[in-house]
């Protein structure tokens, strides 16, 4: 069977729209209120013109004239004011309504998508595009649901009452008032022409990149007052300011021209009426009526210029909104990992890398190149090698942060692309180098391993990850929240936490990226006792940097230049006098060392 092409995604108006259309009853019933009030806002000066004819009619006999007639006008025109106002609010509040919903599901339905990707997008897009998207984009998308929409219908509704009144009374005004209506659409075509769109759409990803650079600059903030560097210093946020000001510059610029041509024409639209008039004046048999038509159609000019200026409202909102989707739309396409579930579960926790490939960009260079190895149930398995060999992109692997590009990864036989998420997630326990702490509790930091572990679990894990006696000693207890009250916590203290996690989860296949790179000498042989208590019976997968953490491992991984250089245990590749000996060597000419040619220093291994 012939794949059929899937359908081109719509953009902008049609795309909100669609991203809207389980609520499409609610929103066809806010577009037909909003049509309505646009209707009965033209009726006041419908009445208006009715009264001051039966004025002029009976001018200067004014006791003729008909005050029930009179009265019938105001009422009429009060109830197109009432109707106007009423409509509008309703459909302002199905649109709300509307809006709402497609807010709060965009939303969910974004966060989980960011959930089911691969951590790698996370850090290559940063926390300040992604950011943008879910605080600024879809909500422009629900402003644009909720605002937007019920004055795009009362814009397109308005122009054609306001034609077929035009050439009601008098076709010569009416083509008058037309020809002013045209020369402004003239101007506002030249504003929102091609060229235009492309700006806005160049104009809002320098928005963005400089909402991302600001984030970047915050975190950094630390290092850069540590250094005497100012925001001025910090070339991502200086040159993504650069490029909006100028962006913003360029887009006000060209467009200061026309908008002021389009304000002029459409709030002088009399100008157009005035010769015509003068003109018909002058040859008119019937001068009355001609009077009562002429009134009429400068009364109506000013509602002409309201109708434009929306239009013009509109026109605008619509290319701001067309960003915002497509920002949406292009995260919402990031193919998340596959799920391709068979039902078949692993029967042992062995972690195989089975000539595995990987490269975090599709043209980039490799990470890693045809890597094999097995960590086999019940061992530890170290990762060492230089900066750069590719020793975290191995432990990303294994609980899917990323997908392989070429080769596979088995967990028991299984390969771990044919594992649910949930599946997988209870077989493996991931410790980062970076610890990140919720803002809650101690307590429900650690049972974020474990979401149905007791009190009881929480503390026994904790007193395993020797986190007990500095957690007792905060105001709260184990029920302190971290950054309240002044409390903060050091590297060592955090990186506990994230052990007594790893602890309380329990999982069979446990990896560690430099567990225990902030822990101080004192509490380091501690911590690496708690790790021998946890690591028993498991796979373990240990990156380390300082090698005098491996020592003890079953087997010792060598990485260089993303490929395996050598393994074995620490007495196979010390007598075998390659890569791995260069680096014990240089290790451990670094625990001893002096400051100066002064006395010698031993820095803890």
């Amino acid at each position: 069977m012939t794949k059929s092409k899937s359908p081109k995604k719509k953009g902008g108006m049609a795309r909100i729209f669609e991203l809207a259309a389980e609520r499409k009853g609610l929103l066809t019933l806010s577009g037909i209120l909003s049509a309505t009030a646009a209707i009965a806002s033209f009726v006041p000066y419908i009445a208006i013109y009715l009264m001051i004819r039966e004025i002029i009619l009976v001018y200067p006999s004014f006791e003729l004239l008909n005050r029930s007639a009179m009265t019938q006008y105001g009422l009429l025109a009060l109830a197109g004011i009432a109707a106007d106002v009423l409509c509008y609010l309703a459909s302002s509040v199905c649109a709300h309504i509307v809006a709402f919903g497609t807010q709060y599901e965009l939303k969910s339905n974004f966060t989980s998508h960011l959930a089911r990707i691969p951590l790698g997008y996370h850090l290559k897009f940063g926390s300040g595009r992604l950011r943008k998207v879910i605080d600024e984009d879809i909500d422009k998308i629900e402003s644009f649901l909720a605002h937007s929409f019920p004055d795009i219908v009362a814009s397109f509704t308005a122009p054609v009452i306001m034609l077929v009144l035009m050439f009601v009374f008098d076709w010569r005004f009416g083509l008058a008032a037309l020809l002013a209506v045209i020369v402004a659409f003239a101007m506002q075509m030249l504003t929102f022409g091609a060229a235009g769109l492309d700006l806005m759409t160049s104009m809002q990803k320098s928005m963005a990149d400089m909402t991302g650079a600001s984030v970047e600059y915050v975190r950094g903030m630390p290092v850069l007052k540590a250094f005497g560097r100012t925001a001025s210093s910090f070339h991502q946020l200086r040159n993504a300011i650069n490029t909006y000001t100028q962006f913003m510059l360029t887009y006000t610029l060209k467009w200061e021209n026309y908008t002021a041509a389009f304000q002029t024409v459409a709030n002088n639209a009399y100008l157009f009426i005035l010769p015509v008039g003068i003109l018909i004046g002058r040859s008119s048999q019937d001068y009355l009526t001609f009077a009562m038509t002429f009134i009429f159609y400068l009364l109506f000019a000013p509602s002409m210029a309201s109708v434009l200026n929306k239009l013009m409202y509109v026109a605008s909102s619509s290319m701001r909104i067309s960003g915002g989707v497509a920002n949406f739309d292009n995260m919402m396409s990031l193919q998340e990992l596959s799920a391709d579930s068979g039902g078949e579960l692993p029967e042992t926790n062995d972690v195989v890398f089975d000539s595995v490939s990987f490269s975090y960009d599709e043209n980039g260079a490799a990470a890693l190149t045809k890597v094999s190895f097995t960590a086999k149930a019940g061992e530890v398995t170290a990762i060492v090698g230089p900066s750069g060999s590719g020793k975290s992109t191995i432990a990303h692997l294994i609980p899917r942060f990323w997908d392989v590009s070429d080769g596979a990864v088995y967990l028991g036989g299984v390969n771990i692309r044919a594992l649910s998420e949930e599946e997988l997630m209870k077989r493996v326990s991931f410790v980062f180098q970076d610890v990140y702490l919720f803002g809650q509790s101690i307590k429900e930091n650690i049972r974020m391993g474990s979401p149905d572990a007791t009190d009881e679990d929480v503390i026994k894990a904790s007193k395993a990850a020797q986190c007990d006696d500095f957690v007792m000693r905060l105001p709260k207890g184990y029920e302190t929240v971290v950054g309240e009250d002044g409390v903060h916590l050091s590297g060592g203290e955090r990186q506990r936490i994230a052990i007594a996690r790893a602890i309380i989860q329990n999982a069979p296949v446990l990896v560690l990226d430099e567990a225990t790179s902030f822990a101080d000498p004192e509490n380091e042989r501690l911590i690496q006792q708690a790790l021998s208590e946890l690591i028993r019976n498991k796979t373990v997968i240990m990156i380390a940097h300082r090698l005098g953490t491996v020592l003890n491992a079953n087997k010792i991984i060598v990485m260089e230049n993303g490929m395996v250089s050598e393994y074995g245990t620490h007495d196979i590749l010390m007598h075998r006098n390659g890569l791995y000996y260069k680096m014990w060597k240089n290790y451990t000419e670094a625990i001893h060392w002096r400051l100066g040619g002064g006395e010698e220093i031993t820095v803890n291994g």
